[in-house]
């Protein structure tokens, strides 16, 4: 039997459970879960890295979202003890976030309903052939210090899955550097996301310095779930568009 009463502790879970038909089963989201709107009828719980235990707990939740990334392991492990079920996610591709839109909506009843977008990201991803040369591209994770997006995460994956190769490809999750060192890789597009940091058109003109920079939507980069499809699609335009601005760049510089 589904799960009747679902705390999520993840914000692009909660958005995916409520696009899956399935919002009226939670009760509990964290601060940061703000999409859909309709979500902030839900009790709140405390944030990601900081949720009341307690509270959860006194929920009586059958089912509680949690991702290895956003959330701490004592946090997970102490409702675990509790006695309550956790499904643990930690998507790293586009192809294991797919898995785990089948998994959850497998947990939630609502098979059919998560196969289609299954079946949508699969289209999206397939749609176009890769772009020849694939543009370089280097992704802004944080300023203060000065993090970039490396391999090992579910972003990186997003990036080649939509023709791009990342800069920092060869590098962890989330490498420090330094604005020389980016000089150095030679980008053909820097992506300035308005999260987890704010990025602003200040930065978008330092970085201009080195190569063309673009402020994009965050939630495209980072959040798994209904907006896959058109995170793949939209980040091909982007690097389509790139990849045409350099030629003509080169050309007129012959």
């Amino acid at each position: 039997m589904p799960p009747a009463r679902v705390v999520s502790l993840v914000p692009s879970l909660t958005e995916l459970v409520w696009w899956l038909g399935e919002g009226n089963r939670l009760v509990g989201r964290t601060r940061f879960c703000d999409a859909p709107p309709e979500a902030a009828g839900i009790a709140a719980i405390g944030g990601t890295k900081d949720p009341d235990v307690a509270r959860i707990l006194a929920l009586q939740p059958d089912l509680v979202l949690a991702n290895r990334a956003e959330n701490r392991r004592e946090d997970v492990e102490a409702i675990q003890r509790a006695g309550i079920d956790v499904l643990l996610t930690d998507p790293v591709t586009v192809a294991g976030a797919a898995a785990m839109i089948a998994e959850i909506a497998r947990h939630l009843g609502a098979e059919e309903r998560g196969a289609g977008l299954v079946r949508e990201i699969e289209a999206a991803a397939g749609e176009a052939p890769t772009l020849r040369p694939r543009p370089r591209v280097f992704v802004a994770v944080w300023k203060q210090p000065f993090l970039g997006l490396g391999s090992e995460a579910y972003a990186h994956d997003l990036l080649e899955v939509a023709g791009a190769e990342n800069v920092l490809a060869a590098q962890p999750r989330y490498p420090e550097l330094t604005m020389d060192d980016l000089r150095a890789l030679a980008p053909d597009l820097v992506l300035l996301p308005d999260e987890p940091y704010r990025f602003r058109e200040t930065d978008r003109r330092a970085f201009s310095g080195i190569a063309p920079a673009r402020l994009v939507d965050g939630r495209m980069l980072w959040w798994y779930g209904p907006r896959i499809p058109a995170a793949i699609r939209t980040l091909r335009a982007l690097f389509a568009e790139a990849q045409a601005d350099s030629a003509s760049r080169d050309g007129s510089r012959e």
